[in-house]
């Protein structure tokens, strides 16, 4: 690697932690790209070719991560989206469906026991949102957590 591809890794990892530390504030491609010193349509390609995935999307992605956590602990709907800077509940909703597989409402209902059984650096990994492509082209995802031990 070159020192300038090394750098520009670097920049890209500042822009990173930024959304992992600040998903719940308003944050654009742009306030990312600063972040990165790129311009924002440079910052977008780097991203995805350094993540495999676009900023706006692992952003999404990690506010989904935390709505789960928020959800599994019995927080509503609604307010888990506006914790973690979503602002309208039905774009939310439609993006949680597509990472998770199920609606917000049906994760919160559903039991949480494994999860809430495993160490919380093991459920963060087992319970994180990931896309998995289908065969149509489409993109579906299932977080496959822990399923509760059968009664002996």
């Amino acid at each position: 690697m070159t020192p300038q591809e090394l750098a520009n890794l670097a920049h890209l990892r500042r822009a990173r932690d930024l959304i992992d530390r600040d998903f719940a504030r308003a944050l654009d491609v742009p306030t990312m790209a600063r972040k990165a010193l790129m311009s924002p349509a440079h910052f977008s390609r780097q991203f995805r070719a350094a993540y495999g995935e676009t900023p706006y999307s692992y952003l999404m992605t990690r506010r989904v991560e935390r709505a789960m956590a928020l959800l599994r602990g019995g927080m509503t709907v609604t307010d888990a989206c506006m914790a973690v800077g979503c602002t309208s509940l039905g774009s939310f909703s439609s993006r949680f469906t597509e990472l998770v597989g199920e609606t917000p409402s049906a994760y919160r209902a559903r039991e949480h026991s494994a999860v809430e059984a495993m160490p919380a650096c093991v459920a963060k990994i087992r319970t994180r949102p990931a896309r998995h492509s289908t065969g149509a082209g489409g993109q579906v995802s299932r977080i496959r957590e822990a399923e509760p031990a059968p009664a002996e």
